[in-house]
């Protein structure tokens, strides 16, 4: 991975790792809030020994040595120090005091580090403890005792109140979190980035095919299922976007020099019937006799989109029960016309590639300008397959954030072994930055934008009527 692809996933998934920091730090910061602040004081004593005033026995005076020192140090936490500490703190017995010393290599001084939840008492336990150690050093140096000599104690720095604790370090744990909280929610993105195997953007499906994006279809909020916006919402990004599509369709017609399609996708509830439904109604309002046919014979759905009989429709004809004009519907008072699935046949693919569905498709194509066939998904059955052969170009329906790469990848490997290439793909259902100019629902539209957006459908659609009028 490069530094690029480093800093893409950083940007994509900024709010994962904005949820890792925050969640660290909060954890720290309520750890750090019910810990017990501790305070630490420290005091430097000098300790020396000297004969009582009312001694007069000869002799001379004992030096404290290292081995002295290291034992004080080793007695401050016993009885013969704590017991007495406590008396002149006027402490209850047995309340813990926590008093630790360190000795000087070089000289006999020694200070005494004392810690506690009050930074007073740990004030005054270091400045005590100096002369309590002094009055039990006699007890654990018999050469004192022999020599009838004391240890005195003389502070050399005496401790004061400490201002901040030692523990905890509410700054340093903080920093240290937002460190942790930066790695751990890099890692997670890192991690979910290489475990997501879902189509995101057109990146993803650039990597798997050469063949061009018609058009990116927004989301549309608050939708549970087939929506028509080009009938019922023209003016919204949706609309605008299937627009899109009709127009580089266009294109797609003049290379193929047909007039058919076959929209489809790679699994099901990717959208393509939808998707089918609003191209339809988007060529027919660029003024072009439309026939949009439910080639779906497992699963037809798009007379029940559409609000349509669906009882009677292809499989009727191809069964010679009736004629094109017997079942095919004028949809509203537009020239789209729809040919539904009719009944649901045991043998799809057979009637699909029949004889007879060949004929039709060549009689019904010369009484319409554009065909546009709603196919079952590639990965399960080969129906969209036999459908291209009759048609001039196959339009692969990808969801955003639903089709999973590995199955993109199956399917146009599966077109690519028959031959059969795409014409070119619709990325439907992005969100976000994904939908670019086109997010739906964003802001809302008001009579001004509704004008605009009516003046803009009325110049798009004389330009497409050029269009189809060349391409014809």
């Amino acid at each position: 991975m490069t530094i690029r692809d480093l800093v893409g996933v950083i940007r994509t998934r900024w709010r994962l790792i904005a949820l890792c920091v925050l969640v660290v730090i909060g954890a720290t910061a309520a750890s750090t809030l019910m810990t017990t602040p501790v305070y630490e004081a420290t005091a430097r004593v000098y300790l020396s020994t000297v004969k009582p005033a009312d001694d007069k026995s000869p002799g001379g005076t004992y030096a404290i040595t290292q081995k002295d020192l290291n034992t004080y140090v080793a007695i401050l936490g016993s009885p013969a120090v704590q017991d007495p500490l406590r008396a002149e703190l006027g402490l209850a017995p047995g309340t813990g005091i926590d008093i630790s010393g360190t000795v000087s290599e070089l000289t006999n001084v020694l200070d005494l580090q004392a810690r506690s939840s009050d930074p007073q008492r740990a004030a005054d336990i270091a400045n005590t403890a100096g002369p309590v150690l002094a009055d039990a050093a006699k007890k654990f140096s018999p050469l004192l005792a022999n020599n009838n000599q004391v240890v005195e104690a003389e502070a050399i720095t005496p401790a004061l109140a400490p201002a901040e604790p030692i523990s905890p370090k509410v700054k340093t744990n903080l920093a240290m979190a937002l460190l942790a909280g930066l790695v751990i929610g890099i890692g997670a993105a890192l991690l979910r980035h290489v475990a997501d195997t879902k189509v995101r953007g057109d990146e993803d499906i650039r990597k798997l095919s050469d063949r061009p994006i018609l058009a990116t279809i927004p989301f549309v909020k608050g939708s549970d299922g087939p929506v028509l916006t080009l009938a019922d919402d023209p003016h919204t990004h949706h609309a605008e976007a299937i627009r899109r599509l009709r127009t580089n369709i266009l294109f797609v017609d003049v290379t193929t020099q047909g007039h058919s399609f076959v929209i489809t996708s790679s699994n099901p509830g990717e959208g393509k019937t939808t998707t089918s439904v609003n191209l339809a109604i988007a060529m027919a309002d660029a003024g072009s006799k439309v026939l949009l046919i439910d080639g779906d014979l497992r699963n037809p759905s798009v007379a029940k989109t559409m609000g349509l009989e669906g009882s009677a429709g292809l499989t009727t004809v191809l069964l010679r029960r009736a004629e094109p004009a017997d079942v095919i519907q004028a949809w509203r008072d537009t020239s789209l016309h729809v040919l539904p699935a009719g009944q649901i046949p045991p043998n799809p693919s057979e009637l699909i590639g029949s004889e007879a569905m060949s004929q039709l498709f060549q009689k019904l194509a010369q009484e319409f300008d554009y065909i546009l066939i709603d196919s079952p998904p590639i990965n399960p059955v080969i129906d969209a397959v036999l459908l291209n052969q009759l048609t001039h170009g196959l339009i692969m329906v990808v969801a955003s954030e639903r089709t999973r790469r590995r199955e993109l990848e199956a399917a146009l490997r599966s077109l690519e072994t028959v031959e059969v290439p795409v014409a070119g793909f619709a990325l439907n259902l992005a969100t976000g930055a994904r939908s670019a100019a086109y997010r739906y629902g964003t802001y809302g539209y008001g009579q001004t934008a509704a004008v605009h957006g009516s003046r803009a459908a009325k110049k798009s659609r004389r330009s497409d009527r050029r269009g189809l009028s060349r391409a014809r």
